[in-house]
């Protein structure tokens, strides 16, 4: 038989995989054929998440301008560049556009079939629109891949996952909380992809509880009110009186940091400075491995501040009480963050032009309002702040701290598991909603549909209800029949409501203390729990401690996920082309 790969999930993931092993068939596998079968249930191209199915009222994330599928030479990786276009420039809109999801499930569907029509010769993709649920075989050996409804496996030399976001079992409060609701006659809605949640139990006028202030939430918000009939006039929100009250609260109690509504113009940070390729391989070899508090925060809290910096000082600089040259040969001689914060408060005057990153993480550390109404008025205040700023180009050194964030995620998944909360503090600070999103949040909550719960908000089920309230507003709380977990599903492959993760690690593939699949950073291989790689087992994609930041990549921004997917398409076709020699010899 000719060599066959499978590829278990056909979204952005696997759609850009298949690009970088057609950008690299010419070199590494001209003239040999090879069966590539793609493994999912929904279309190839947008996949899951990214279907064209879906409501026009979701948006993307990001600017088309800021989506594209396609590498640059700032991609550091062995394979070729294969320019392409950007969502933008493909569909035709405006740069500062976002983009409905449907118009980039077009866009994913293109990207797909462009890089199917570039495979050289010999080489065919067939589409198997079903779920993989078991992957077999030996270490040494073809692997057998199961798929629902099919008797017999698909036979392949190597099996590559790139799952995208995938359900999951609940934990034992999410558990409790269902059972309850079962018992009361309440609703609960568990953490899940918003736009595939029944949210017809939510009924016009009744206040529903919702946990999570991200993305997630944002969708939630825009299904139960535009979804439903209401509009927008300018800065107003003209009910359709289907609509329920919304009550919101998180960790942090305030919506993620608005997307930034400027460009980049003049000198760009040169990035990486305190945490690049020499620190990361310094962490890896210590022989105690490391610590992400102790070892590896302060690194990334000073690269972000000299991309903060950087960015004041060469265009801003007049708010500035000394030169770059002097501030940044201090700034690097600074042993630690007294010494920083002693140089800052030394050269720089204006507060409001310092970072402050635990401000920045956690805006109502501490922060209490005497009253319900008094918070509602504050947090407004907060988002319109937050919404001037992040659309003012004299602020421009935060747009720097962005691209810092980026370079330094870039750092972070060579070194592999670092925990959960940088992921969380880079979506709070890079990934937030587009701008007009926030001022419809403002407009809902002076039209009384969305109420704000505050930081920490903590959820009991007692006296057949729900009960929501924080420390933000000392002794206010607020009961409902409905409570919704407005966030994805974490994705731990112990709890993996997919059955092929699931036969994973009950076959020994190691997971981190966080759940995580663990692979080998320079590949992708699957790690046992003695660290070993499968020889024929690969993983990509946000249930893997390689996971990388947003769904999408930046033009120009070095894309971790790209030098991943060129790394493990690279591995496989050279694999794939040893076994090939060695069946014609």
């Amino acid at each position: 038989m000719k060599p066959q790969l499978v590829i278990v999930g056909a979204g952005p993931r696997g759609t850009g995989l298949l690009e970088r092993i057609a950008a690299n068939a010419p070199d590494l596998y001209a003239g040999s054929s090879l069966d590539i079968h793609l493994v999912d249930p929904h279309p190839p191209g947008g996949g899951r998440i990214w279907r064209e199915a879906q409501s026009p009222l979701l948006w993307m994330n990001s600017h088309a301008e800021d989506v594209t599928m396609f590498t640059d030479e700032t991609v550091a990786m062995d394979g070729p560049v294969r320019a392409g276009p950007t969502l933008h420039e493909w569909a035709g809109l405006d740069g500062r556009t976002f983009a409905d999801r449907r118009i980039q499930g077009r866009y994913l569907r293109w990207c797909y079939e462009r890089a199917v029509a570039e495979l050289p010769p010999g080489i065919t993709v067939h589409h198997h629109p079903r779920r993989a649920v078991r992957i077999g075989g030996p270490r040494g050996g073809r692997q057998q891949v199961w798929l629902e409804g099919r008797p017999r496996p698909l036979l392949a030399d190597l099996v590559v996952l790139a799952l995208g976001h995938l359900d999951s079992e609940p934990d034992d409060e999410q558990t409790g909380l269902a059972a309850y609701a079962r018992a009361h006659e309440l609703v609960h809605l568990p953490p899940d992809f918003t736009a595939d949640s029944d949210l017809s139990a939510l009924r016009p006028g009744e206040p529903v509880l919702v946990r999570g202030f991200g993305l997630a939430f944002v969708d939630l918000m825009v299904l139960l009110t535009e979804g439903r009939g209401g509009r927008y006039e300018g800065d107003a929100y003209v009910p359709s009186g289907r609509e329920p009250v919304l009550y919101v609260g998180s960790r942090r109690g305030v919506p993620y940091h608005a997307k930034i509504g400027y460009d980049w113009t003049g000198e760009r940070p040169p990035l990486p400075r305190f945490f690049g390729p020499d620190e990361v391989r310094a962490l890896l070899a210590r022989p105690q491995g490391f610590d992400f508090r102790a070892d590896v925060w302060p690194l990334v809290e000073k690269e972000l501040g000299f991309a903060h910096y950087h960015r004041l000082f060469t265009a801003h600089a007049g708010r500035t009480a000394m030169d770059w040259a002097g501030f940044e040969e201090e700034y690097a001689a600074a042993t630690g963050p007294d010494e920083v914060r002693a140089l800052v408060a030394a050269a720089v005057p204006d507060p409001a032009d310092r970072l402050d990153l635990a401000a920045l993480d956690q805006p109502l550390d501490g922060v209490r309002y005497a009253s319900h109404e008094e918070f509602q008025e504050g947090l407004r205040g907060y988002v319109e702040a937050d919404l001037t700023r992040r659309h003012d180009p004299r602020f421009s050194p935060d747009l720097g701290v962005f691209l810092g964030l980026l370079s330094v995620y870039g750092q972070l998944v060579r070194l592999g598991n670092v925990g959960p909360r940088w992921h969380g503090f880079f979506s709070f600070l890079a990934s937030g909603p587009p701008g007009p999103r926030l001022r419809q949040m403002l407009a809902l909550s002076r039209a009384g549909l969305l109420r704000f719960v505050g930081a920490g908000m903590t959820v009991t089920a007692e006296d057949g209800v729900f009960r929501a309230a924080s420390a933000t507003v000392p002794g206010f709380s607020v009961e409902a029949r409905a409570l919704v977990e407005a966030r994805l599903p974490e994705p731990t492959v112990a709890r993996a409501r997919d059955g092929l993760l699931r036969e994973l690690h009950a076959d020994g593939a190691a997971e981190t203390p966080d759940g995580l699949l663990r692979v080998d950073p320079a590949d992708g291989r699957i790690l046992d729990g003695a660290g070993r790689p499968h020889p024929r087992r690969f993983a990509l994609g946000p249930y893997t401690d390689g996971r990388t930041p947003g769904a999408f990549t930046r033009p120009r921004t070095g894309g971790p996920a790209f030098r991943q997917n060129d790394a493990t398409a690279r591995a496989a076709l050279s694999f794939l082309r040893e076994r090939a020699d060695r069946a014609a010899a």
